[in-house]
């Protein structure tokens, strides 16, 4: 990839959309809005599905995430597909969804990853090229 580029996001929404529980594990939707801050200044609006398992843990989750602001400058908007495909190890899986870049971010493709510390603190890092 070419750039890279950091910074922290804070979740300031949390809105719970359905909810459908059943033997075995409970299948939700929600939407979710972040605040970023460093590389990425701006802000996102999630659609998730979730799975949680039959004990109430976190079992695997897709959602898609379009940013809009800036990126190292740059005005536009993208759109991130996620996909943490279980509980056992696999690996959460972020990329820009190619195609889906606007304004000044048109042609943008790239990879995103999280963290969350031990106090609940997100950070991030985008590895990013503008086609």
């Amino acid at each position: 990839m070419g750039t890279r580029s950091s910074g922290a996001f804070e979740v300031t929404a949390f809105e719970p959309e359905e909810t459908e529980e059943e033997p075995g594990a409970t299948l939700g939707r929600v939407r979710i809005t972040k605040e970023f801050t460093g590389g990425l200044t701006g802000r996102s609006t999630v659609r998730m599905l979730s799975v949680l398992d039959g004990a109430g843990g976190p079992a695997a989750y897709v959602a898609v995430e379009r940013f809009t602001g800036e990126l190292d400058g740059r005005k536009g908007s993208f759109v991130l597909q996620h996909a943490a495909p279980g509980s056992s190890g696999e690996r959460l899986a972020i990329r820009v969804v190619s195609g889906t870049g606007a304004g000044e971010l048109a042609g943008i493709t790239g990879t995103f990853e999280l963290t969350v510390d031990d106090e609940g603190r997100h950070t991030y890092t985008l590895e990013y090229e503008l086609g």
